[in-house]
């Protein structure tokens, strides 16, 4: 049982289950050594009862051991006199406020110890989100109570002035021309309840404050389904805006994006913030490496697949779309550019949610199902993007260069008329003739590998790398 110092500490190994290791020189300090790898200091004694008690005194790295030490020496110090240290110190944590309470929670979400979706750290961006309801709603509306004061019915009165819009307000922020527009709502009532309750999670589970989580039961506004989706009018409305914009050179890299965001069905960061190590056109895939559902690879349509071959991925810089004023980040003048581009439009209310969500109407109307869509857009319910997949399902990627081949003709002015693949008899039977027809010795160009065949005039797209007929494919009119 030597004197614990760091070179002791940091020389322990984790074991199956958890051990202790004591300190020869102080008597009932010691470390918790977890199967984890994680070591904990803590001090045992026995309070004025005689009941016995073990009192946490930090980790190891987050205090050191003599720190620790001298946390063990005063609290026994504080036994001799009759005290009841750890007694004192869950005392004073049950006394904090709900303001308190939120700044020991950011500081535990600032080092990655609060998990979200998926069990993973939450991340940066729902970071910046987490702490604007915090600071914008929670502590405005209930930062004075008392933790241990806090009913359910605070909660919701909380919530339903959220709603009213109580905690409305606009101001500027640090960002240069930036403003911070808080509106409240039904939506982000229901998101604060949501965000509340994981705190006093937190406050329950982590720091023993709470026997019963508050915000618990609580019943939250249903969030509005989005039903807003494009119709092929409005598709081709867009196209013509999008060409009108690109005649101006400031804005021919938004219009890219843009075009890529309806083309895709990915979401708006996803393709701002796209790497070019992220584009994988021999593989026709994205392959992100830290989407909203964590890593996914989802089929590139054959558009994007020669939007990507034609444009120059060698120059410097991680990003496609790299900023113009730093090189070495995202391009960030895209909120500001799409306002200019759809201001005074008849799709002034256009978003790129709207965008996804019509790439997914679309890919319904051309009859593929629930499951393949989920893949095509990254949802954690499309099993096939998981991070284990490299190489896609042909019948994906034909999904996904039907559905993008799509939207690009009705974005370039095409008046198509699509079918469910499973009556369009003609195109199946085109398609697998296609397919089976005999080897030819003479090598097909890479181009003409990609020139669609015609049927009496009719486009029938062909099979990928080798994948199998694309069947019932939409045809141009």
């Amino acid at each position: 049982m030597p004197k614990l110092t760091k070179t002791i500490i940091d020389k322990t190994e984790p074991r199956d289950r958890q051990y202790t290791v004591w300190c020869s020189d102080l008597k009932g300090f010691g470390v918790f050594v977890l199967p984890s790898g994680t070591r904990t200091y803590f001090v045992d004694y026995r309070n004025a009862n005689n009941v016995r008690r073990r009192m946490k005194l930090g980790r190891h790295g987050a205090v050191t051991a003599e720190q620790a030490r001298t946390f063990a020496i005063q609290a026994l110090a504080d036994v001799a006199k009759g005290n009841d240290p750890l007694e004192d110190r869950n005392s004073a944590r049950k006394a904090i406020s709900v303001k308190e309470l939120c700044e020991l929670y950011i500081a535990e979400l600032e080092t990655g110890r609060i998990l979200g979706k998926g069990g993973r750290p939450k991340k940066a961006s729902t970071k910046i989100t987490d702490l604007g309801r915090i600071t914008r709603h929670i502590i405005p509306l209930l930062g004075q109570k008392r933790v241990t004061h806090v009913t359910k019915v605070d909660v919701t009165v909380m919530m339903k002035d959220i709603m009213a819009g109580k905690t409305r307000v606009s101001e500027k922020t640090k960002k240069l021309r930036g403003k911070s527009i808080v509106r409240g709502g039904p939506g982000a009532a229901s998101r604060t309840v949501g965000l509340l309750g994981g705190i006093f999670t937190y406050a329950r589970d982590e720091l023993g404050i709470i026997e019963a989580n508050p915000a618990h039961g609580v019943r939250k506004p249903k969030d509005a389904v989005r039903k807003r989706r494009l119709n092929e009018e409005e598709y081709r409305s867009l196209g013509r805006i999008l060409a009108k914009a690109a005649e101006d050179e400031r804005y021919t890299r938004t219009v890219d994006i843009i075009r890529l965001i309806a083309m895709s069905g990915c979401r708006r960061g996803e393709i701002i913030e796209a790497k070019k190590a992220e584009i994988d056109t021999v593989g026709s895939a994205f392959r992100f490496e830290d989407s909203k559902e964590g890593q996914s690879v989802r089929p590139m349509g054959l558009p994007i697949v020669e939007y990507f071959d034609e444009r120059d991925m060698k120059g410097d810089g991680p990003f496609v779309f790299p900023g113009g004023r730093n090189p070495d980040g995202p391009f960030g003048s895209f909120p500001r550019h799409w306002e200019k581009i759809f201001a005074d439009t008849e799709l002034a209310d256009l978003t790129a949610h709207v965008l996804r969500h019509s790439f997914a109407s679309i890919a319904n109307d051309l009859g593929f199902t629930e499951i393949t869509i989920a893949a095509l857009l990254g949802h954690a319910s499309g099993s096939i993007t998981s991070r284990y997949v490299h190489t896609l399902d042909a019948a994906l990627v034909m999904a996904a260069d039907t559905v993008s081949g799509y939207i690009q003709a009705l974005l370039d002015g095409a008046v198509l008329s699509h079918t469910h693949y499973a009556l369009d008899r003609s195109s199946r039977k085109a398609a697998l003739t296609r397919f089976l027809a005999p080897h030819s010795d003479t090598p097909r160009t890479e181009k003409e590998e990609r020139l669609p065949a015609r049927v009496n005039g009719r486009v029938v797209p062909f099979p990928l790398n080798g994948g199998g007929p694309d069947f019932g494919a939409p045809v141009r009119q």
